[in-house]
């Protein structure tokens, strides 16, 4: 969003430099009074009580504000017009029961005591919006169902560069299937582990981190392999040379399929949000109904025994590209001038 207005100043609750993409150090970056805490900079689950009151005291002062939003940002009081790009409404107020899987009971407390407020606050902070942009057909729906709002859906663009140098990660077999997540519960990929330890004959590379990964590895079998963090040429290695993905998380937006797409690859996927969005059933992957290891392994058989058309998989990807998105979000911002 930001190389689509790159002389627009950002506003956050948290700015940790060495934490994300190095782009962000030549941006003009205003924080909240939170950032005065380095507590909250390592840790930003911590400041979810302060969160509401943090972004209903940023005061931005501009013609249009565009605030990406999962649950706060939309609650900036903006000088001007405001328009939100909602990656879903607060999941700990709609979706609480996803949201805290595998949280433990001062998590539930905690969320549970102040649903109440937040709630209120998230419903007068969605009112004040000129504008409602979803990032995929689920979410325009969630947001309908929330606040009565309709919605224009403008997907999220993925980042994929198939042209761009590769390196190989070390101890990668030749042959192997995908899965890029974060090791978080509601990712279900424990599932996918699952499936892949019935299927010995097939390799599974895992690339991702999370508080889940001691659990993860405990369950996986001599074919799987974990890779935490890698740099994007090796990413882009994997992209292009594994079989397939496979994603069985409860996602807004289903990124991970289009990466694949876009180095012609397919997509074995769950059946849910973001997913319907990003996977043409048949054509540039399959789905299973429930994050199972007996569904999963079913779809990964059959998209294994189906011949795939690269073109059509590219296709799909440029669809979702950033130059689509970029062009879209340039032309609502004109629309509310």
């Amino acid at each position: 969003m930001h190389r689509a207005f790159p002389d627009a100043a950002i506003y956050t609750s948290l700015y940790e430099p060495d934490a994300t993409f190095p782009e962000f150090a030549e941006c003009d970056i205003t924080t909240s009074a939170l950032q005065r805490f380095s507590s909250f900079r390592r840790y930003h689950r911590a400041a979810f009580p302060f969160l509401a009151p943090a972004f209903s005291r940023m005061r931005v002062t501009a013609d249009i504000a565009i605030c990406s939003s999962s649950g706060w940002a939309h609650g900036s009081r903006v000088s001007g017009r405001k328009i939100v790009l909602c990656h879903t409404p607060a999941r700990w107020l709609y979706q609480p029961e996803q949201y805290l899987r595998g949280r433990g009971v001062g998590a539930r407390l905690a969320s549970a005591s102040l649903r109440r407020p937040l709630l209120k606050w998230d419903q007068r902070a969605a009112q004040s919006v000129d504008r409602y942009l979803a990032v995929s057909t689920a979410v325009r729906d969630r947001i309908a169902a929330a606040y009565g709002i309709e919605a224009e859906v403008l997907h999220s663009p993925h980042a994929a560069h198939p042209g761009a140098h590769r390196t190989r990660p070390e101890g990668v077999a030749d042959e192997f299937d995908l899965c890029v997540s974060r090791l978080l519960p509601y990712k279900n990929v424990d599932a996918i582990i699952q499936a892949y330890s019935t299927m010995p004959s097939l390799n599974l590379v895992v690339v991702g981190s999370g508080p889940d990964e001691a659990r993860l590895k405990s369950l996986a079998g001599p074919s799987t392999r974990f890779l935490s963090e890698v740099p994007d040429e090796q990413l882009w290695w994997l992209y292009g040379n594994c079989r397939l993905l496979v994603a069985a998380s409860y996602e807004d937006f289903g990124l991970t399929p289009l990466e694949a797409a876009a180095f012609g690859k397919p997509s074995v996927a769950l059946r849910w949000g973001g997913f319907l969005d990003s996977v043409i059933e048949g054509e540039t992957g399959i789905f299973f109904d429930v994050p199972d290891p007996h569904e999963i392994r079913a779809a990964v058989t059959e998209a294994g025994n189906q011949r795939w058309n690269e073109d059509s998989l590219r296709n799909q990807a440029e669809l979702f590209s950033e130059e689509a998105f970029a062009a879209r979000l340039n032309a609502i911002v004109n629309e509310m001038r």
